[in-house]
């Protein structure tokens, strides 16, 4: 029952908001009309239960009563002005005795200017509110002048500190926004960069080798230039989709585009075959369900260690992909055998600080995994090994 009102609660409160968002005059029409409807009701005579001087003539009242609430209806977009307004028709009521209950209605754009405007002008406004308490303490004494003041400036103060604790938790929330969607973008250009460092790597190596099989195989020259026009035209997708996304005049939209997962990694190995990169891979079948964050993170590691390796590995190179599955994690290795030079520094040297390990870094600490790199233990070549423990296990 508790579960199904805070549920009616909050979606009322989200309609009242999209209604307000959406028809701003409305909400500020209605809102005048209800105070200005119920000060006139106090005006016809019951503001002399609380008047020090029950004579001040009627038009009088009326007036400074609709002075009080009409300005109500550009209290959103002048807080400020509306405030001096109204605390000028509160000193004309303290002044004369009326002491009209309208007056507290000066909390409505106090809380604004609290909720939209600088701290200075703040205080500014604050100290509009403390004449008509202050004169009204001296013309009509009632017990201690204190008495007067200070409970109205509390509820005052009040009013300001609430509009300045939803003001800061709606700057915390919209810092929130910006941090994600740094974060998302941050995480987009290092999709961008393994999908142009891939792609154009095996793009380069199917080029490479069509040009020696143009004269000997011509038939095989037409297949690579088949497969690097498929592969430019998946990668000019993927861009395309990644480049609207961090475009800056819209708000970005959530990718929805499916990411690559451990069933695309057999792609991938053959698209890196065709660039004329031998591999063996040995992909079992998950025995558990894998998150598609953590799959999305094995495929960019396997692919970047890949082009890695077709870049720098040398000619005659072979590599080696292997997932393996423990009790408590995934292990991805991607062996190869390389004997090229290897440029200084660089990812595969273990000093360089380029963008493809750091990205590689970036994506196993996510999910509390670790990436190794070096050497194997048998001596010759390079092996990339990540690992993730397993999601709801100790890392």
């Amino acid at each position: 029952m508790t579960t199904d009102l805070s549920g009616a609660l909050q979606w009322l409160t989200s309609r009242l908001r999209a209604f307000d968002t959406a028809r701003p005059w409305a909400w500020d029409t209605a809102l005048t009309l209800f105070w200005t409807g119920a000060a006139l009701v106090d005006a016809s005579g019951g503001w002399r239960n609380t008047a020090a001087d029950p004579t001040v003539p009627a038009g009088l009242v009326v007036g400074m009563t609709l002075a009080s609430t009409l300005p109500l209806l550009w209290r959103r977009r002048h807080p400020a002005a509306v405030l001096v307004v109204m605390a000028a028709a509160a000193l004309a009521g303290a002044a004369t005795g009326a002491f009209l209950q309208v007056a507290y209605l000066q909390a409505i754009p106090l809380f604004l200017i609290a909720l939209t405007r600088p701290t200075r002008t703040l205080l500014l406004s604050a100290a509009l509110l403390v004449p008509p308490l202050v004169v009204g303490a001296v013309r009509f004494p009632r017990g201690s002048w204190d008495q007067h003041i200070v409970p109205t400036l509390l509820f005052y103060a009040l009013v300001a500190l609430l509009g300045l604790t939803v003001r800061s938790r709606r700057d915390a929330r919209e810092r929130e926004v910006r941090i994600a969607a740094a974060s998302e973008r941050a995480r987009i250009a290092r999709e961008m960069h393994d999908i142009i460092g891939h792609s154009l790597t095996v793009i380069t190596g199917l080029a490479d080798g069509g040009r020696y099989a143009a004269a000997k195989r011509p038939e095989r020259a037409a297949q690579a230039l088949d497969a690097i026009g498929t592969t430019s035209r998946e990668a000019l997708t993927d861009l395309r989709r990644l480049l609207g996304v961090l475009r800056e005049d819209e708000t970005p939209e959530p990718v929805r585009d499916p990411q690559p997962t451990l069933a695309d990694l057999e792609p991938l190995i053959a698209g890196v075959r065709e660039a004329g990169l031998p591999v063996v891979a040995d992909l079992p079948a998950a025995p558990h369900a894998l998150s598609p964050g953590a799959q999305l993170t094995v495929y960019r590691v396997v692919q970047e260690a890949l082009t890695n390796v077709l870049k720098h590995a040398g000619e005659g190179a072979k590599a080696t992909v292997e997932l393996t599955y423990a009790p408590d994690a995934l292990v991805a290795t991607v062996t190869d055998t390389g004997t090229g030079p290897v440029p200084t520094p660089h990812p595969r040297t273990g000093t360089g600080t380029g963008q493809g390990l750091t990205g590689m870094r970036e994506r196993a600490a996510l999910y509390d995994g670790t990436l190794a790199y070096g050497p194997p233990p048998t001596g010759g070549g390079w092996r990339v090994r990540l690992r993730l423990p397993r999601e709801g296990s100790p890392s």
